[in-house]
Parts: C-alpha cells; sequence; structure tokens
C-alpha cells in the first residue's frame, strides 16, 4: 500500500521547499478516521518511530510538551532535548520544535483509491555547513511505514478492547528493542502453541 516515500534535503523536487524531507503511504482509513488518529495523540505518533528512544515526555501545558531521547536513524546516534508546540491544521497537525536543527514537521491527510493518504514533511533552516547534517532525523522513511503498518492493525482490531489496552498501556511505553523482543515472543509462543496442538492431534490419531 506505499504510494511514495521519499527523503531529500536541499529539495526533494521542484515543488518542495529547500531542506526538506518527506515520506508518503497509503492507509486503510477514510480521511476523517485518519484526522482523528493524528490529532488524538501526538505521543503515539512519535513513538511508532522505530529510531526514537523516549526518555523523558511530559506535558507542559495546552499542546506544548518536553521530549527527550536519543535517534538512532543516523549511523552515530545523538541524543535531543526538545520542546513541542502541536497545532491543527485544516489538512491534518503540525509540530513546531524549540531546539534541535528540525524546525517542524507536518502530517497532511488527503483521500486516496485505498482509502487516504498521509504525508509526513520534516522541515529544516538552511544548512549552515555539513557538519549540521549529522544531526538530520534520518528515520523518516522507516517511521512513515511503520505507521502505515500500525493503521493496518489499527483498523483491524480497535473493536477489541483488550488489543487497545495492550498498545496504550503496554507496546507504546516500551523500548524499540522491547518491541521487537516481545514481537519474537509472540511468535515463539505461537508455534510452541501450534507443536503442542500438532502433537496432540498426532497423539489422538494414533491411540484413539
Amino acid at each position: 500500500m506505499s504510494e511514495a516515500a521519499a527523503i531529500a534535503l536541499n529539495g526533494a523536487s521542484p515543488d518542495e521547499a529547500p531542506n526538506a524531507a518527506w515520506a508518503a503511504v497509503n492507509t486503510p482509513l477514510t480521511p476523517p478516521e485518519l484526522l482523528a488518529f493524528c490529532r488524538e495523540d501526538v505521543e503515539r505518533l512519535l513513538r511508532i518511530n522505530p529510531y526514537l528512544e523516549f526518555a523523558c515526555w511530559q506535558r507542559l501545558a495546552d499542546n506544548r510538551y518536553h521530549f527527550c531521547g536519543r535517534n538512532s536513524s543516523q549511523a552515530q546516534p545523538f541524543d535531543f532535548d526538545l520542546e513541542l508546540g502541536v497545532e491543527e491544521t485544516p489538512e491534518g497537525l503540525r509540530i513546531r520544535y524549540s531546539g534541535g536543527l528540525k524546525q517542524e514537521t507536518l502530517f497532511e491527510v488527503e483521500p486516496s483509491a485505498h482509502g487516504s493518504r498521509l504525508t509526513i514533511r520534516d522541515i529544516y533552516p538552511a544548512l549552515a555547513d555539513e557538519l549540521n547534517t549529522g544531526a538530520v532525523d534520518r528515520s523518516l522513511t522507516t517511521w512513515a511505514a511503520d505507521i502505515q503498518k500500525y493503521l493496518v492493525t489499527w483498523k483491524q482490531w480497535r473493536w477489541l478492547p483488550p488489543w487497545r489496552w495492550y498498545m496504550r498501556r503496554v507496546w507504546q511505553r516500551m523500548k524499540p528493542t522491547g518491541r521487537r523482543i516481545a514481537y519474537m515472543f509472540w511468535w515463539i509462543t505461537l508455534v510452541e502453541i501450534a507443536l503442542i496442538l500438532l502433537g496432540a492431534g498426532i497423539y489422538m490419531a494414533e491411540y484413539r
């Protein structure tokens, strides 16, 4: 379902501002559903990014947050300590950053043949020198793809209260490494259950 995914600093395309990076994916949600999802919980949007490790998340006031942690999207991970200002836009959501290299992130929702299309744009100031690129967030395309995967699962299972509780109270608070371990654990558990059922089936077929 991925429609487009690209990252380009110093001009992505003729209609893109210089020093912007963008990624776009199709989602199974309707545009109103996707708008509601993006606006409901900005922390969830950021935590879906598998390259961000949260050290702190604090609400300062209405639509303002303190956010610090580590970004491992570069070969050399870098720490960040930011204040975020969040505002709704007609197309979706805008996050403005105080501190750090990135100026803002835009979430833009529009209809598509698959349901809706989400475009994420990271805006940077003009880079003073090449050394500054070491603090550029390179996670955008992976983040967009993971949001897409999350929304496919969300569309299938959001009706189930235990699933919603697990995703919000457990999965969302895990570190990215913890999620990978939990994912492997669930698969190992499912394989073990399948083997037990297979063994029980063979036993019943042979000795019934």
